[in-house]
Formats: C-alpha cells, structure tokens, sequence
C-alpha cells in the first residue's frame, strides 16, 4: 500500500490495513459499482452501434456509389478514399471533426466542428428541402470543405442514397441518373445545365449566383416541380444558414432557418446568431439590407470595397449587372492609382471581343464613377479549390 506525506508528497510504505464498512455504506457502494459496470457496457453497446452503422453506411455507398450501370463498385479513386476517411473520422468516438475552410479571404484555417452541431445543420436543410429516408443525395463537392462534409452527414442522418462522382467543373457530363438533391457550385452549374432536370432540390454556394447564370437557368426547360436555391452560409455556420429560390420563384431576398437570428454592426454588415450551430455570435464582413427578422438581402462584402476618389463603390452589385448583358465570368477591383486612391477596373474572363466591349459600354450605371476605367481581359480568373474567385490571386496576376 502506499500513501503519500502531506508535506513533502513523499510516497511512504506502510502496513495495509483493513476497512470494515458498515452494512449500508456496503450496499451503497456496490451499487455504485453496478451502476459504473451498466454504463460502461451501454458505452461498448454504443460504440458496437456506431462501428456497424459505419459498416452498414459504408455498404450502403459502396452499392450507390457511381451506380450508372448497377455495377457493384469499391472505393478506389483518391477522392473515395477521401470521402470513405471521412466516414470514418465520423463514427470514430470523437465527438469532433476537422474542417477545412475555403482561403477565399485569407490564408485557409483547420478548425473542429461538433458531431452534433453537424448533425443540426443536416436536419435544418432536410426539414427545409423536405427530404426524407430513402432519397437519393449526388455528393460531388471536395470532401475536405464543410460543402463536401455536409452532404455526407445529410445522407447519413436522413438514410437518403449517396452517389458520389468526383469533383469536377462538370460533374455530370457522364450522368444520368435521377436525384432527389445534390449541391453545386454556380461554375459547376453552368457547366451541367443541360443536365439540371435530373436533379429534384438543387442548392448553389460556394459564391455568389451571378444574373446570367440565373438567365441560364430560368431559359431551360425545366420541370415546375424542380426547386433551385441559392444558398447563404460559411464554414463557422456549417455550410448555409439561409436559401433564396431562383427556380422556379425567383426570390429578392435569403430566409433563414426558424433558430437562426439576423441583425447588423455599426458598419451595416450581418451578425448570426445559431446557437444550434456555434455557440458564439458570428460577425461577418457582409454588408447586407435586413428586411425582416428572417429575411436579408446580400450587397457585398466590406473588405472588397472600393473606395475611389472618395466613393464607395460595391464590385458584387456592378458585377451583377455587367453578367445580365455578358455570359462571361466578370470582376471589378480597385487598383492603386495617384489621383483617385483606387481606381476602378474591371477583369473579363475570356478572349477579347468587340462584341462584349460595346455590351458593357451600353449598361446604365447608376454613377458616372461606376463605369470602369479600364478593362482587362484574361484568360482564366483564379478560383479556390471549391470553386469560388479568389480576389487576391487575381490581383497578383493582373
């Protein structure tokens, strides 16, 4: 037996002794130990249920999986790899999962996110989109960002059929098969769009949907009972926490999930508040016009405005009215310049053409200053591996 000295915390040997309990501390204290021993066993019953719903999922994607010719097929690529360690990362006993964000804004981060923080998220869209067990899902996002994890835990918690196809700008140029629900990216988008009828409830995010790409959808011959959502969210709120119809309604504004609160900071951009997904309030660098307790309309993000000449200029709202008159990937930035601070340019995706130049030069901009100084055309505008334009490395290229 050893003791330890209150003084020094030296650990002294001396004689056990025996401890005789009176009857009922006895009993109380085997019925201590009982109670530890039934929930010890109810932990290995949990953790045996979390192994086999893994095994029976794991099952499950492997018989859906790519199922265009009902050919049985394993995971073998790298990207079903990918998706079946993430399967693992979330019926392993940890409570947590690793999520990477986009490094749209900044320098990309790895943060843990709650299992069961997931786990709302998944139902808040499920309730939402109304889908339901048995549905088929079509995961086609990298599995790395919270888009590409969110959809597996839809599945998952609403027992819907996954396929997977791996990430690509054109998903479902080999597709064929009917789906209940899938998210995409607006690039993916645009280049599926004579395949968008296979797909029932269809969610956007990752950027912003431009006004051409929503002139692309409503012209498509698209069945009326088809639903298309732009989505509004981020990795800290675990993929959206608000969609806005474009098909068939086309909506003005984004409504938020029933738990989630909306209001702005002194700058005029959102602060959400979704306990059910983070427990903190989340201030955004998004200026927005809240017109009810749920709903908000998107102006653009503070750190992309352009301040020239004094002006404030918003490059989301330009752009949008420069891709009603041209198909082509468009973004304003402001560029360093003696006179005016910044002075306001705009960079084309594509060849140059005459054609999109007298386009742009007939829009009616609501300012003189509004208009472009400049326009560049290039090539291909950078983007994030998701798939959203990244600003910064437009700039080092431009």
């Amino acid at each position: 037996m050893v003791s330890v000295d209150s003084q020094g915390f030296e650990p002294q040997m001396t004689e056990p002794k025996s401890v005789v309990l009176p009857l009922h501390h006895e009993s109380l204290f085997v019925l201590v130990v009982q109670i530890y021993s039934f929930f010890h066993y109810l932990q290995e019953v949990f953790k045996f249920f979390l192994n086999l719903l893994y095994f029976l999922f794991t099952i499950m994607v492997l018989t859906d999986f790519k199922d265009l010719d009902n050919k049985r097929l394993s995971f073998e690529t790298e990207f079903e790899l990918k998706v079946k360690g993430f399967l693992q990362e979330w019926f392993s006993a940890s409570d947590r999962v690793k999520v990477q964000t986009s490094g749209s804004t900044g320098t990309p981060k790895v943060f843990d996110i709650e299992k069961n923080k997931m786990v709302s998220s998944a139902v808040m869209t499920c309730d939402f989109l109304k889908l339901k067990e048995g549905d088929t899902a079509l995961l086609c996002l990298p599995v790395e960002y919270i888009s590409g994890k969110m959809m597996v835990v839809r599945s998952v918690i609403r027992k819907m059929n996954l396929i997977i196809v791996d990430p690509s700008v054109k998903p479902l140029k080999e597709f064929n098969t009917e789906i209940d629900f899938c998210a995409m990216t607006p690039l993916q988008v645009e280049n599926s769009l004579n395949r968008l009828h296979l797909i029932k409830n269809l969610i956007i995010g990752g950027a912003a949907v431009s006004e051409s790409l929503k002139k692309m959808i409503a012209e498509k011959d698209l069945p009326q009972d088809n639903r298309i959502f732009e989505t509004y969210g981020m990795s800290e709120t675990l993929s959206h926490i608000g969609l806005k119809q474009i098909f068939p309604l086309a909506e003005n504004y984004f409504t938020v999930f029933d738990s989630v609160e909306i209001s702005k900071d002194e700058r005029g951009c959102l602060k959400i508040y979704a306990p059910n997904l983070n427990d903190e309030v989340l201030q955004t660098n998004d200026l927005v016009e809240i017109v009810s307790q749920k709903q908000f309309r998107f102006l653009g993000r503070i750190d992309h405005v352009i301040n020239s000449g004094g002006a404030k200029i918003f490059p989301e709202q330009l752009e949008a009215l420069v891709k009603k008159k041209i198909p082509n990937e468009a973004v304003f930035l402001g560029w360093e310049d003696q006179t005016l601070g910044e002075k306001l340019i705009l960079v084309v995706e594509g060849l140059q053409s005459e054609d999109s130049i007298r386009k742009i030069s007939e829009i009616e901009f609501e300012k003189s200053f509004h208009r472009p100084k400049e326009i560049i055309f290039i090539e291909k505008i950078p983007r994030t591996p998701n798939g959203k334009i990244s600003r910064i490395e437009l700039k080092k290229i431009i």
